[in-house]
């Protein structure tokens, strides 16, 4: 053998050996390699994903496929790591392969090529094979046959094999370099969209509305594209801000799960200028899957019931031909979220749905209020509707302007309880400027610099007339 033809061998063995080398350093990771999983949702339409799986990689680097991430990641902010050799592993590109495999895109792919098609004759029982020249997949498929020209054709296309630049599901791709041949945690942490939690509270009145009891449930909302089995789950009550971008809006069908306990699940931390609530167990969070979690529950919380008659500013600088004015009587429930009113947990803003049993003891819904992100100490106000059985009537008994700026009128509200017990109705008027109560028939309170207020009893099927004369000036 010359050394012309062994040194051409020789090359020819090294090239293939390089080729079979360079496939055999392409490592493919599923969630079967999953070790754990973290998701931090916020209630701001985003979620941080902390992916841990132990790998065994090529020494001297090779290409990394990350699978089973969420269809709706944000590539640029994947953060990869070792977490046992973080000396030892590196990423030197990253690719985010999003190109998944569809019927039309595959046959995109066999555009200009052979495939062929199986047609099944179900009345003479027999099936053909035809072999065909796809000229295009734009808007229908146009096939070469045997020198004829097929605007589509009945039967079952086959190809020979996948292309290797499509891929069945969302994928990361990395060139790394690897000093180590143990096997390495790899911490894979990335922002997704898509993933969104919200509060909803159940409030239950007692017989005489001075107690409640109250539960919070956390609805959990996962349409990212992924699953995250057996997750640690975290929930950020906040505003974060975030630079405003497009996202394309993806709607969907939700199965819903409910998850009764007794005691809380979460465990409640101040975190940075925002709440932190880290649910004690493990969770399964299924892709398009809605799942309530419940976060905390409280029983015979005192609460104080108030109707209210709000008055407006321009009251007192008009004069109003329209006389016996009904006024919506508005009906709040409030308590304070303390400790020693059984709560003391901060509030995430969500939803309050108030319920009370009738005489029937049946629990009927009763009004519905929004919160915002409620602190341990504050007080929680939810305006629940309006009065039946209370009626409040304004009346206009005496209006003159002093001056140009100088206003002095005269009112009388009356109120009519006809209900079979005696309620307190409140009466806010907000004043401004230079204000003087010239006269009153009741004692009010001044609340703040521009508003009072007269709290009144009126007995079951009586009316109270609260009259009271009021200067303001401009």
């Amino acid at each position: 053998m010359n050394a012309k033809l062994t040194f051409t061998i020789i090359l020819f063995l090294f090239s293939l050996s390089s080729i079979t080398n360079a496939q055999s350093k392409i490592t493919e990771s599923t969630i079967d390699n999953q070790e754990s999983v973290e998701v931090t949702v916020y209630n701001s339409d985003l979620s941080l994903i902390k992916d841990t799986r132990k790998l065994e990689l090529a020494d001297n680097g090779g290409e990394l496929r990350f699978m089973d991430v969420a269809s709706h990641i944000m590539p640029e902010t994947v953060h990869v790591k070792s977490l046992n050799y973080p000396e030892d592993f590196s990423v030197l590109e990253q690719n985010y392969e999003y190109d998944l495999m569809s019927a039309d895109k595959l046959l995109d792919k066999y555009v200009g090529k052979k495939i062929k098609i199986l047609v099944l004759n179900e009345f003479q029982d027999r099936k053909e094979v035809v072999e065909a020249s796809l000229l295009s997949n734009n808007q229908g498929q146009i096939f070469k046959i045997n020198d004829e020209i097929f605007l589509g054709h009945p039967g079952i296309k086959i190809l020979p094999e996948i292309p290797e630049n499509l891929i069945a599901k969302p994928t990361l791709t990395w060139n790394y370099s690897n000093k180590n041949k143990r096997a390495h945690n790899l911490e894979v942490s990335y922002l997704t969209n898509n993933i969104n939690w919200k509060a909803d509270y159940v409030v239950v009145l007692n017989r005489d509305d001075t107690s409640a009891d109250l539960s919070g449930w956390v609805t959990l909302d996962n349409k990212s594209g992924a699953t995250y089995k057996n997750a640690s789950l975290k929930l950020i009550a906040g505003d974060v801000h975030r630079v405003q971008e497009r996202f394309e809006e993806r709607r969907g069908y939700a199965m819903k799960e409910m998850l009764m306990a007794s005691a809380p699940q979460f465990e409640e931390k101040a975190f940075f200028e925002y709440h932190i609530y880290d649910l004690q167990r493990k969770t399964t969070i299924k892709d398009k899957q809605t799942k309530q979690i419940r976060l905390l529950e409280a029983t015979d919380a005192e609460i104080v019931k108030e109707l209210l008659v709000q008055g407006i500013k321009s009251y007192f600088t008009s004069q109003y031909m329209e006389q016996n004015l009904k006024q919506t009587v508005h009906v709040y429930v409030k308590f304070k979220n303390s400790k020693n009113n059984g709560l003391g947990m901060p509030l995430p803003a969500g939803i309050m749905r108030l319920y009370k049993q009738d005489e029937e003891g049946s629990l009927q819904f009763i009004g519905e209020d929004r919160i915002d992100h409620t602190p341990k100490d504050e007080e929680v106000k939810l305006e629940i509707g309006e009065a039946f059985d209370v009626v409040a009537e304004r009346k206009q008994t005496d209006y003159k302007q002093i001056a140009t700026r100088l206003y002095e009128s005269e009112w009388e509200v009356t109120l009519r309880n006809h209900k079979e017990e005696e309620m307190r109705i409140g009466i806010i008027e907000p004043l401004f400027g230079n204000w003087n109560v010239i006269s009153n028939s009741h004692p009010y309170s001044k609340v703040d610099a521009f508003t009072i207020r007269f709290d009144i009893d009126i007995p079951k099927d009586e009316e109270v007339k609260v009259r009271y004369r009021v200067k303001v000036g401009l």
